[in-house]
């Protein structure tokens, strides 16, 4: 596996793209859509954990716009406007350009890409796929954001048309069960191919270990293989 970073251009300005790429040539991808704190390391570590497993990974830094990069962890107060300044339109546009390069560079289709985003991340997966067709799949970590709020965006789950995996703890605050309950009917009455998991005993974040506090081993190793069975069934290796 090698990694590196590029930069993609989009109607809003040049954008650093983190590159994981496997061993062998693949026809696959995955776009991974960072947390509220950029493209930091764990999500880099995500990446390249896409890769181990034969998948190109790319992950975009969606705060090329104000130039911030990361914040960290503890900086949860100074993230919070960096994400409210994203709407569904920058979202588009920034994994579009994504699309078109792995389209032109690499010769890999969205049909054979998937979106995997993680908290603000999954907000922007399950964003993306309302507004773009003909991806390979999405799936959405305990994304807030999607039910209620300024960008909410459930009125557009008619316009899904991959399939769509989500993972959510029942502890999570930023989803309460009503907001589940919400997204899940509006799937259900677009007719969307998806799948919903509720993961009992775990709060937000439970997939993150880079957050020894919130990250919940059990709950995130069943949230990892339904994920890999899921693109393994949706993005199979090609013949």
């Amino acid at each position: 596996m090698t990694d590196n970073w590029i930069t993609v251009t989009t109607a809003d300005g040049p954008m650093r793209v983190y590159v994981a790429r496997p061993e062998h040539t693949t026809d696959r991808a995955v776009i991974v859509l960072q947390e509220a704190f950029g493209v930091n390391d764990h999500i880099q570590d995500i990446a390249r954990r896409y890769a181990a497993r034969g998948f190109l990974a790319l992950a975009p830094d969606l705060f090329h716009r104000n130039g911030v990069g990361t914040v960290a962890y503890e900086q949860h107060a100074e993230a919070m406007p960096l994400i409210g300044a994203i709407g569904p339109d920058a979202i588009a546009t920034d994994v579009e350009a994504v699309l078109e390069h792995l389209a032109e560079k690499e010769g890999v289709p969205a049909s054979r890409t998937a979106l995997n985003g993680f908290c603000f991340g999954g907000r922007a997966a399950f964003t993306a796929a309302t507004g773009i067709s003909g991806l390979g799949a999405t799936v959405v970590f305990y994304g807030p954001g999607i039910a209620v709020g300024p960008y909410a965006v459930l009125d557009r789950a008619k316009e899904i048309d991959a399939p769509l995996l989500l993972h959510v703890g029942a502890e999570d605050p930023t989803i309460p069960a009503e907001q589940v309950a919400a997204i899940e009917g509006a799937l259900t009455a677009a007719g969307a191919d998806f799948e919903s998991h509720i993961y009992t005993g775990a709060g937000h974040a439970f997939a993150c270990d880079a957050r020894p506090h919130m990250y919940v081993e059990i709950s995130a190793r069943r949230a990892w293989r339904r994920t890999h069975a899921f693109l393994d069934k949706y993005l199979p290796v090609a013949a």
